[in-house]
């Protein structure tokens, strides 16, 4: 059962964190340019990573209609699920592609595409491999304390998700920065948790904000900045078919949200 704070779908309901509501704080729908948020008032997410030390109470609240919940339909099933299980879905999968290479006028039957509908299955699975995973074996305990408050940066991740709304790729590179409350995640958690997030069916700007708010909220920083620069085969390939067209989102927490000069000097680094 999910929690009343997974308001972000990134914690799925085999994660077995304690959480409580922090007085007053609730999440910022402000968009990413915002130039007014003060420290004291700054975008605040619940903690989905109890720190260690600290006693937390758990939340029997669910609630099922997050406007990003990625946890989606069966993956609590897909999660748990026995290798005669697996092997029932990758057949499900199978059929179904059959059907389309059918439906499309292809013959499944040639000798070309006799194992493609396995083939497919297999590698949609891969693809969306995301969803199998959780935030706690994720982290697997690496968050250090440090005496640290200095700008922390990943540049340059390479990403690789499928547009929800066309099923196509689109790939690009995620750049991600922080700056330490005196705790600091190992640095290929971060890579990490980007492809967490992009393995799954994907908007590029949801995929941005849910780095952002899972790395604000494990470790509850001074800021958190990051910036996705993708390219979309579905208008490349397809629609508008303009090849060479690069989307670029951003998303900013904390002091990259209300110090512009610290915002500058996180986007003058990446770039």
């Amino acid at each position: 059962m999910e929690s009343a704070n997974n308001t972000h779908g990134i914690l799925s309901s085999n994660d077995k964190i304690e959480t409580e509501p922090k007085s007053g704080q609730e999440l910022s729908t402000s968009t990413t340019t915002a130039m007014d948020s003060p420290m004291s008032t700054r975008p605040q997410t619940p903690s989905i990573f109890t720190p260690s030390g600290s006693m937390r109470k758990p939340s029997m609240e669910t609630k099922s209609d997050s406007p990003i919940d990625l946890n989606g339909i069966g993956a609590e099933q897909r999660r748990s699920e026995s290798a005669e299980e697996r092997a029932a879905r990758l057949d499900k999968m199978a059929g179904a592609v059959k059907t389309l290479l059918e439906c499309i006028g292809e013959d499944p039957d040639r000798e070309g595409l006799l194992k493609t509908p396995e083939r497919y299955a297999k590698a949609l699975m891969f693809l969306t491999k995301g969803y199998d995973e959780s935030m706690n074996d994720l982290v697997n305990g690496a968050l250090f304390d440090e005496d640290h408050e200095e700008m922390v940066i990943v540049r340059d991740i390479d990403v690789f998700s499928l547009c929800e709304h066309h099923l196509v790729p689109f790939c690009g590179k995620v750049s991600i920065g922080y700056i330490p409350n005196r705790r600091v995640l190992g640095l290929s958690k971060l890579a990490r948790i980007a492809e967490m997030f992009s393995r799954r069916l994907q908007l590029q700007e949801r995929l941005t904000k849910q780095i952002a708010v899972a790395l604000d909220e494990i470790l509850q920083p001074q800021g958190v900045a990051v910036l996705v620069e993708a390219s979309h085969q579905c208008m490349v390939m397809r629609g508008v078919q303009k090849p060479g067209s690069k989307t670029i989102t951003s998303f900013m927490l904390g002091r990259f949200r209300s110090d512009p000069k610290t915002r500058e000097e996180f986007l003058s680094l990446v770039r």
